[in-house]
């Protein structure tokens, strides 16, 4: 309740500064006395690009409001460091040296990429921590409900398994990258839900996300457990969960058990389908990009009240405590679920899912 209270009393205090022309901040874009014009550079830096969804989504989305909230003004500097930390270390400074005004980080090693968030920060440029939580005196944080993505991993990884699931059921854990603190996080919500529930016979931390990676691992797991004992697999994304159904298929597997993923990529979404993968998690791209672009331009551009309204959530990390932050919402996308979900939101098109090798399958979910 005292924390409450203070925040009340906080905000009055704001709109009372604001009111007396205090502050240069406003709720709105028209009527504020922005430190910055309408000239803003994002900086944005990328992962990797085994993940289709940086390049299908994220970035041109991020382009788009940038210029719409600008009036066509704004820029995009754009780098994808292909899951190298020391080559994104070296983009990040070439940034800096450039003088944008704002950096969109999505870090590929979030330890390693603190030392320049410090520099851009004695720089005078904000960082805001774009889908990973970086280290270092990051501004904001935007993101999706990363245990929460693993809750509904493992919740629906236990639908697919049936009724009659027991804990001698045996399954493969096929994490993400331990670089990546996001992939910590839906570890952490898969194995709420599946944690005495089921044995989970194998488990792999993925180097890189890379599906390649996957397969080896899987490869390995077929070995020691035997392909006829494999219950069912939680795949933390779709790239994985593809080298996951190469192994699987090499092995002589020909009825797949429950695999999991995440991202929607249009792959996997042709694999739900079809009945090679179970499930992925739908996460509105849209609505990440476009509220991370808002948070940018308001940044640097004074819009305080604006900024705030963007991230009334707070995380921490290993290096700093209460980052404003905004934690985007996600849901189950299986055969049910496709309709409502990415053809509902532009995402594809049922033309781009129901090619001719997936149309018999279309057609028997009514999908048209």
């Amino acid at each position: 309740m005292r924390r409450i209270a203070i925040a009340v009393a906080a905000s009055s205090m704001v709109l009372s500064l604001a009111g007396c022309g205090v502050l240069n901040a406003t709720g709105g874009s028209g009527d504020a006395s922005p430190t910055k014009g309408n000239d803003v550079t994002v900086g944005l830096l990328l992962p990797e690009t085994a993940n289709t969804r940086y390049g299908k989504f994220d970035h041109p989305i991020i382009k788009d409001k940038v210029a719409e909230l600008t009036r066509k003004q704004g820029k995009v500097e754009y780098a994808n460091a292909d899951a190298d930390a020391a080559k994104q270390a070296g983009q990040m400074q070439q940034m800096i040296d450039d003088h944008v005004d704002v950096i969109l980080l999505d870090a590929v090693d979030a330890h390693a990429i603190a030392g320049q968030v410090k520099k851009a920060k004695d720089a005078g440029i904000p960082v805001i921590a774009y889908d990973r939580l970086a280290e270092g005196p990051i501004d904001a944080y935007i993101s999706f409900d990363n245990e929460l993505v693993g809750e509904v991993q493992g919740r629906t990884l236990l639908e697919g398994l049936g009724a009659n699931v027991d804990s001698s059921d045996k399954i493969v854990m096929m994490n993400g990258s331990p670089t990546d603190p996001n992939a910590k996080q839906f570890k952490a919500g898969a194995l709420s839900e599946l944690n005495g529930k089921v044995k989970i016979a194998a488990k792999f931390d993925t180097k890189d996300w890379k599906p390649e990676n996957a397969e080896a691992n899987m490869t390995q797991a077929i070995n020691s457990i035997g392909k006829d004992n494999i219950a069912g697999v939680y795949s933390a994304n779709d790239g994985m969960a593809g080298g996951i159904i190469k192994a699987l298929k090499a092995a002589g597997v020909t009825t797949l058990p429950p695999i999991t993923g995440q991202d929607a990529e249009l792959d996997a979404v042709q694999r739900i389908v079809s009945g090679e993968q179970y499930m992925s998690v739908y996460k509105s791209y849209p609505d990440e990009a476009q509220a991370a672009a808002e948070m940018a331009v308001a940044k640097v551009q004074g819009k305080d009240i604006q900024f705030d309204a963007l991230t009334r959530d707070k995380v921490d990390s290993p290096t700093t405590k209460g980052i404003p932050a905004q934690l985007v919402q996600v849901s189950a996308l299986t055969k049910s679920t496709i309709k409502d979900t990415v053809v509902a939101d532009g995402i594809y098109k049922v033309s781009d899912i129901c090619t001719a090798k997936y149309q018999a399958a279309c057609d028997a979910l009514g999908l048209k």
